[in-house]
């Protein structure tokens, strides 16, 4: 099946603060396999005169180890770096010595903070970004929003975008990774998904890491999507996988590093029981999640994931996303933390419905400016009756998802 978006031009969000940001330090650019870090490298590449080094290609990796770096190249771009030893000793005198003629761009498709791999601490000596798979709004080429208020004022003006919520149901089924997605053909894009989970964990997590069941670590990945939606029980994948319950664990830890998976912590206040320990998990990849339900809730949690990040590298504002349970089973999708205290709820229904009464009974105990209803379905944008001065909101998807980085 062949959808909407093959002749659409994608345009990354990051490409113009990272471009502002080399001009003052190193910029660490950090996200998932194939999710587009090399082709905004190669675009920056054609703004100013530069050389492009990769830790996977042996010549380059070579020239890396010696220092043989072009000293004709303005900007220099450093990809995989994180993969070998002592790299941020490395780069640390790199940087102190050639800074100020080459702007210094390191990319990685694991979290760098993680694989320090020993050496000094490069603090004060970059800006980092974190690179998502492609979200609504960047896939519709709208502009980011200029401040984080002016996104609440987006979405409650539901002002309308053409053709936004079926490029929705198609980034849905193709998920937001560019070359499924770009491919327009859900054959395509299931092909590219076969092939990636054993990339990722026969070339990425084994160079990184030292797991000996590369096996048994594959079907932990394969199982994981059907996780999604639940809170996550990892005694439950130990007895799936037949494995001690510190390795599922570990493992689950290298997926989050590498970008396969993120786990979202609850939220708890003191009027209401709420769980204290329980995660939910989702996947980078939302279209690997095949139930509709949890698929589309990964995918408010990726876009809203990239909220978060988009906030803290671009605007320098701490945010937190969370979910909500409580100890009778009551439980709300997702809440969004500003300066130690909500700011706004976001609960998941595929079709359109009245208000959820698990919001409702959020609501009344717990103070939150704004709270968003959001279903899969095209259909009207309803205001309803404030709950304890809360705003709430029944609306589609798309124009929630539009408004955001």
């Amino acid at each position: 099946m062949y959808f909407r978006l093959v002749s659409r031009k994608l345009d990354r969000r990051q490409l113009p603060y990272i471009g502002q940001d080399l001009e003052k330090k190193m910029v660490l650019v950090a996200g998932p396999r194939q999710c587009g870090k090399t082709t905004l490298a190669k675009k920056l590449l054609a703004t100013m005169r530069g050389a492009h080094y990769s830790w996977d290609v042996a010549r380059d990796r070579m020239k890396l180890r010696r220092q043989e770096l072009d000293e004709d190249a303005r900007l220099w771009i450093f990809d995989e770096l994180h993969k070998g030893r002592a790299w941020r000793n490395w780069l640390k005198g790199v940087f102190d010595e050639h800074h100020d003629q080459h702007p210094i761009l390191v990319t990685g498709s694991a979290r760098l903070d993680i694989y320090s791999r020993g050496g000094d601490s490069l603090q004060g000596r970059y800006y980092k970004h974190r690179m998502h798979p492609v979200t609504l709004s960047e896939f519709l080429g709208l502009a980011a929003p200029s401040t984080l208020d002016n996104i609440i004022s987006a979405i409650v003006s539901s002002r309308q975008i053409t053709g936004r919520a079926s490029t929705l149901a198609d980034l849905a089924n193709l998920g937001g990774f560019p070359e499924p997605l770009l491919s327009g053909s859900d054959l395509e894009a299931r092909r590219w998904r076969l092939a990636y989970g054993e990339l990722l964990i026969r070339e990425d997590i084994r160079t990184l890491e030292s797991i000996r069941d590369l096996d048994r670590m594959e079907l932990l990945f394969e199982r994981l999507p059907t996780c999604v939606g639940s809170v996550l029980s990892i005694n439950s994948l130990r007895e799936d996988l037949e494995v001690a319950f510190e390795t599922v664990r570990h493992w689950l830890s290298v997926l989050e590093h590498t970008y396969a998976v993120f786990r979202l912590p609850p939220f708890g206040a003191p009027r209401i029981k709420a769980v204290k320990k329980e995660q939910k998990l989702y996947c980078w990849d939302w279209s690997r999640v095949e139930v509709p339900g949890p698929r589309f809730e990964n995918l408010v949690a990726v876009h809203l994931l990239r909220l978060i990040h988009f906030a803290e590298d671009v605007y320098g504002e701490k945010l937190e996303l969370r979910y909500f349970r409580d100890t009778v089973g009551h439980e709300v999708d997702f809440v969004v933390i500003r300066k130690h205290s909500p700011w706004f709820v976001v609960e998941c229904k595929v079709q359109s419905r009245g208000l959820d009464p698990n919001l409702k009974y959020l609501l009344e105990r717990v103070s939150v400016p704004y709270a968003f209803q959001v279903s899969a379905e095209n259909g009207p944008h309803f205001r309803l009756p404030a709950v304890n001065g809360c705003e709430v909101h029944i609306l589609p998807a798309a124009t929630l998802l539009a408004a955001l980085p």
